[in-house]
């Protein structure tokens, strides 16, 4: 059984966005980064499945700057095989470029993958496109949203939920997957494991920027939510006035 997964470096959840001066980009010099948390449940889903499966194995794959390296060793740490690095020169990529890209680097790659696996989007951008038009663009079968899923005699059962219940699909292999944050725990990746990936080697290669589709202008940060904080008091001399703020809320 052979997967691909393919990735994303985004920002740490909780990091504080600020964009540099031009408003072009997003100023990254105080940021950390991490796996899309969607796209790391993907990872996770493709280890237990391999390990379900015999031989064949995992490919993880990133398209972005040289940095995403760090993204991709993360990956082959928690027991993915192979790592493949579309490299960048930092730009944003839009949806049909990535998915372009993605769909070059798997017919040059020549593995003859059984199931593809994206995150149902990525964090930092929110896209839901990539892997429905890598799947178009292949000619293979796609589910997304996906949050369970069974491969059994060379055919995919992926469940979805939907309102009141599930819906199941079952589909050929290969295939096309979109897996939602929840299918599974991801695993933290060892010690051992991380040892590992230092000595790993990360196929590199550069996509052609394809100047069409979506032009970015720039860059906006919706406004910050205001917050208030009022003191009633401190200590049994606050009491009424929590009392009457609790009636003013309709509390008691």
């Amino acid at each position: 059984m052979n997967i691909l997964v393919c990735i994303k470096r985004v920002p740490a959840t909780g990091g504080k966005i600020t964009l540099t001066p031009d408003d072009q980009s997003i100023d990254t010099r105080h940021l950390g980064f991490t796996i899309s948390p969607h796209e790391e449940c993907a990872v996770e889903e493709a280890l237990r499945i391999v390990s379900r499966h015999s031989g064949g194995g995992t490919t993880v794959l990133t398209l972005g700057p040289a940095a995403a390296a760090e993204q991709l060793r993360d990956a082959l740490a928690m027991g993915a095989d192979r790592a493949i690095l579309l490299e960048t020169d930092g730009r944003e990529w839009d949806p049909v470029a990535t998915a372009d890209a993605i769909v070059e680097a798997v017919r040059a790659d020549g593995t003859p993958f059984d199931l593809l696996l994206f995150g149902n989007e990525a964090a930092g951008s929110g896209d839901y496109q990539v892997g429905i038009r890598v799947a178009h663009a292949l000619d293979l079968p796609c589910v997304t949203g996906v949050k369970q899923l069974q491969i059994a005699n060379g055919r995919a059962v992926a469940k979805r939920e939907a309102t009141g219940g599930w819906e199941i699909f079952e589909l050929p292999l290969p295939a096309v997957l979109t897996v939602k944050e929840g299918i599974n725990l991801p695993r933290y990746p060892s010690l051992p494991g991380r040892l590992k990936a230092k000595k790993k080697e990360i196929k590199t290669l550069q996509p052609a920027w394809h100047d069409h589709g979506l032009r970015m202008i720039r860059l906006h940060l919706p406004a910050e939510q205001e917050k208030t904080v009022q003191i009633l008091g401190a200590g049994p001399d606050a009491a009424p006035k929590v009392v009457e703020l609790l009636r003013q809320l309709g509390i008691v």
